[in-house]
């Protein structure tokens, strides 16, 4: 039985990593077979990629891998390849850096750990780079990818097997990754029905339905916990998610139509009259996960979304990141409703 990490959800509330049995199993092929190419992990934006590679590196660790793993945004660079002098060096990286761009730079630090682990006569190497593709621009991402390619496949020393995983939510690198054909591209999706409602189950009550946060939150964790602390008020974590998406008077205004279009039915923005422009943007604002892949599960990490569900915002080709992202736009909509605004 494999060991499940404990992750924080909320101030005072921990909880077990859940559900993902075939991501779990996911691993021990990867920790057998390893990668021949990054693996280049995307998905909605709190669907659960940091918790599954957090849970991943135990798995590795388990499996006899040295693990260099690096998250700026929780200010994380662990080297645990048995070398004292390399895990030092990470730590005092961390301490010494003050601002997010700095972070950024330090990726391809990453890549210089990888390959003095090797110099080390570290035979079984993973390497894991999370949610950082934001901090830097979709051509350094793509960059990045083929840096650990590089390693792969002309390494300074010879390995026994490596496994290496990138991870984001950023619609525009992905597709810059996809290009160049340096990563293989892998979708992760929100949690199944069932493992969201253990997750939900876990969380005090007075609480909603289970089907109410379902059809919000459509198996996110992050939403979940984002409408968990703020004592379930939808408003609020509503209009701070079109904020933070900057759903400005202006943008709806302009795009109107097709917004509205959209919110009804989200595979309308893969229809060739739909604006590319207006489609650009959605990418770039995560608002939508766009070209979804097939839904066999061989092509996803865990279960795939369902084929459709537009009660939660699922489409045959286009996503809502969320359904909670379909109605911070219906919301500005509703609130910037006015007879004179300009329609496309």
């Amino acid at each position: 039985m494999v060991k499940r990490v404990r992750l924080s959800f909320a101030k005072g509330l921990e909880v077990e990593f859940s559900d993902r049995d075939r991501a779990i199993k996911q691993v021990y092929e990867l920790g057998e077979k390893g990668t021949r190419y990054p693996m280049v992990v995307f998905g909605p934006e709190g669907c659960g990629k940091t918790s599954w590679l957090l849970q991943a590196v135990e798995i590795l660790k388990e499996l006899k891998f040295d693990v260099v793993y690096f998250n700026p945004l929780r200010r994380r660079f662990d080297v645990d390849v048995g070398i004292e002098g390399l895990k030092q060096k990470a730590l005092e990286i961390i301490k010494q850096v003050a601002a997010e761009h700095e972070l950024a730079r330090l990726v391809w630090l990453v890549i210089d750990f990888a390959n003095e682990a090797l110099k080390h006569r570290r035979r079984k190497l993973a390497i894991i780079v999370d949610d950082v593709f934001h901090l830097i621009g979709s051509r350094e991402a793509a960059a990045i990818v083929k840096g650990l390619l590089e390693v792969i496949e002309h390494p300074i020393e010879s390995y026994e097997n490596i496994v290496a995983i990138v991870a984001t939510s950023e619609g525009l690198s992905k597709r810059e990754i996809g290009r160049h054909r340096w990563g293989w591209l892998t979708p992760m999706w929100n949690m199944s029905k069932k493992g969201f409602e253990e997750l939900y189950e876990r969380l005090s009550r007075p609480k909603p339905s289970f089907e109410e946060i379902w059809n919000l939150a459509g198996g996110n964790p992050e939403t979940l916990q984002r409408l968990y602390q703020a004592n379930w008020n939808v408003k609020v974590v509503v209009e701070e998610l079109a904020r933070r998406k900057e759903l400005s008077r202006e943008f709806v205004g302009r795009w109107r139509k097709w917004l509205e279009a959209a919110v009804e039915e989200i595979d309308v923005v893969d229809e060739a009259d739909f604006p590319s422009e207006l489609r650009e943007e959605l990418i770039k604002r995560n608002l939508i996960v766009y070209d979804l892949f097939d839904r066999d599960p061989v092509f996803w990490i865990d279960v795939p979304p369902p084929e459709k569900e537009l009660e939660i915002g699922v489409g045959r080709y286009v996503a809502w990141q969320t359904p909670l992202h379909r109605e911070a736009v219906k919301s500005v909509l509703e609130k910037h409703s006015s007879p004179h605004t300009y329609q496309p």
